[in-house]
Order: C-alpha cells, then structure tokens, then sequence
C-alpha cells in the first residue's frame, strides 16, 4: 500500500499488470482482466461473447443474485436449470431441456468453492454451440481434472470481495481467458473502449481493478495455496465428526477435482428444521449463516420472468434445508469440535 502511495498512480499501473500476470500463472491460463467486482467480471465476460437483447443464458438460480443480474445488465434473459440434489452444482440434463434457439450461452457456477465437472460442461456447450463463461467468484484455486476453476473457454469469472479464498479489502474482480483477443476486448471495455489515450474505437465503461486493492491481492495471493490447505483441513474435520447424524446431509468430495471450501454448507432434511436448529446454535454462541435461503427465481426483482413455483424443485427444496457452518483460516479444530456439539445439541432440542 506504501508502495502504491509512493508512486501517486492508482489506476492501471504497475500492480494491476502484475497481479493480473500472477494471477493467470496461478489459474494456469495465458490472461486475466481485472475489474472492478466479480458483477462486472460476469457482466463484461458476457458482453465480450456477444450477448445482449434476445439471447438466453443458461444458468442456476441456486447463486447469488449478481450471477442473475449480470446476465440481466446485457439485456439477456437467464434462464434457470435445476442442480443436482447431491453437489448442488448445475443439472445438465435439467439445463438441457430449457435450451432454446434464442440460447447463446452457458453461464454455471462453482459454487461453495467446488468446481462443477467441466468436461461434460465443454461438452455440452460445444454440442449446443454455446459460449462457456463460468461463475468462478467461489472457487479460487478449485480444480476439476487438473485444471483450475475458470479456464475451460471461454472465460471464467472471479470475486475479490473481502470474504472470499482471495479477498481484498473492498470490492473487486477478474476475468481469465486464454483468448488474446477476447482480453484485449476485456481490457478496452473496462476503461471506456478505449484502444490508446484518448482514442475510444466503440463504447465501453468504468470498471478498473484499482492499484490499492491490486497491490493489497499481489501481497495476499502467495498464501491461497496455504488458506485452502487449512480450509480442507477444517472441512475433513467436519466431515468426520458429522458422518452418520441423522437429520444431516453434508457435503460431498470430488472424486476427480479439488474443492477449496469456501463455505462448508450441510442440509438440514428434517422439515422445519433448518432455521430452529440456526436459532438454537446462536443461543450457544455460534453464527452460523444460509446461503442462499432464496432462490433468484423466487426473487421479487425477477418476478417479470413469471416462473411458477415448482418448476426448480431440488433449488426449492435445499432452499429450506441449507445451512453454512463457521469455516476459515486460522479456525482452530477445537473450535470445530464446539461447532459441532452445538449442532448435535440443537438437533436434540
């Protein structure tokens, strides 16, 4: 932070350009564009591919809403597939039946820090002639088949907001792709459209990854590796100390990636369970939080999209039951222990 203060340039400097080269050796792939949020990392990536009025995009509505909004800010409709009862990742064969000829895109997301197979993903959306952007704002450092979160083609998407594997300290985002000429695009549209000092070939925006939060990821990103060490550790923790209890459904492993824990997330499967045993877990003096008590479908901003009640039964269904247990660095395995006998405890009431 001395560094960049010292030099007096805050905006696309030195630091972004190195973040961003270490950044994309990190995830393995040849470019990263840093923006301003993983909304904009999302909404530009889906610019850049071409989208905008008319198209469909393929998604889940089991997400965080900015996954939804960003494909809205294009002038785009999402158009919601189910997940997967088990990983609660995308349904491909759910995503299947929605496409239409207006589907343009495939938008899925590693959610929770686990990354979707993306084999059968690259599959899918070559089959269909899709472009493939993936919502990687949970997965920094996540993996399925060797390769990381983000760098499937075309594009993959990422949140520095300060609670995640990688956070800065305000918002932020980036985008990877190994595709020269999609980056360049990336980089004009985050800064006006423009091609060299005041030389603006098409329209663009105001979405930069400033030098402060830069600098402040370039000093924090040597020690992911280590962050997610400890987040699985404290998971297996978990895992073990909650395998056979009734009434819970944890989370399962991949066989063939790796899962960086950003929340460990169980389900709770006895009705009406979820929010007492939440309520009497705070009166043993542990927080614990849901993410996501309310699908995007069901949200008052998309009702326009009219989608009746039912049509994602599984994203309805884990709504009521998902509930996020206490999990980051520097959490002592003591303090798992505690955790869980609240839990056990609350389950028994």
């Amino acid at each position: 932070m001395s560094r960049v203060m010292d030099r007096s340039w805050y905006i696309l400097g030195e630091e972004l350009e190195t973040f961003e080269q270490e950044f994309a050796a990190f995830c393995g792939i040849s470019h990263c564009v840093g923006v301003n949020s993983g909304t904009d990392a999302l909404w530009l990536a889906l610019v850049a591919a071409g989208l905008g009025p008319g198209d469909e995009v393929l998604t889940v509505s089991h997400t965080f809403v900015a996954t939804a909004i960003a494909i809205r800010m294009t002038g785009a409709a999402p158009i919601f597939a189910d997940v997967n009862p088990d990983t609660l990742l995308m349904d491909l064969s759910s995503a299947e039946s929605k496409i239409t000829e207006h589907t343009r895109a495939i938008l899925p997301v590693h959610l929770y820090g686990r990354c979707c197979d993306l084999s059968p993903l690259r599959e899918f959306a070559d089959r269909y002639n899709l472009s493939l952007i993936e919502d990687a704002s949970q997965a920094h450092g996540s993996e399925s088949e060797g390769r990381s979160a983000g760098t499937f083609l075309d594009s993959g998407c990422f949140s520095f907001y300060p609670t995640k594997n990688l956070g800065a300290l305000g918002d932020g985002g980036a985008i990877v792709t190994d595709d020269e000429s999609m980056a360049n695009e990336l980089r004009r549209l985050r800064n006006y459209g423009e091609t060299r000092k005041y030389h603006h070939r098409t329209l663009g925006f105001n979405s930069r990854l400033d030098e402060m939060q830069a600098a402040i990821l370039r000093a924090k990103l040597p020690n992911l590796p280590k962050w997610n060490a400890e987040r699985a550790v404290l998971a297996q923790a978990y895992l073990s100390r909650l395998d056979g209890e009734d009434g819970i459904q944890l989370p399962t492993v991949p066989i063939n990636g790796k899962h960086v824990w950003h929340l460990f997330v169980i389900r709770l499967t006895e009705s009406g369970s979820r929010d007492l045993v939440k309520k009497r877990m705070a009166q043993e003096g542990v927080a614990t939080a849901c993410h996501y008590p309310v699908p995007v479908h069901m949200q008052e901003a998309f009702s326009d999209l009219d989608i009746p009640l039912g049509s994602l039964p599984v994203t309805e269904e884990i709504a009521s039951e998902i509930l996020s247990l206490p999990l980051f660095p520097g959490m002592k395995i003591d303090e798992v222990d505690q955790v869980c006998e609240a839990l056990k405890n609350s389950l028994k009431l």
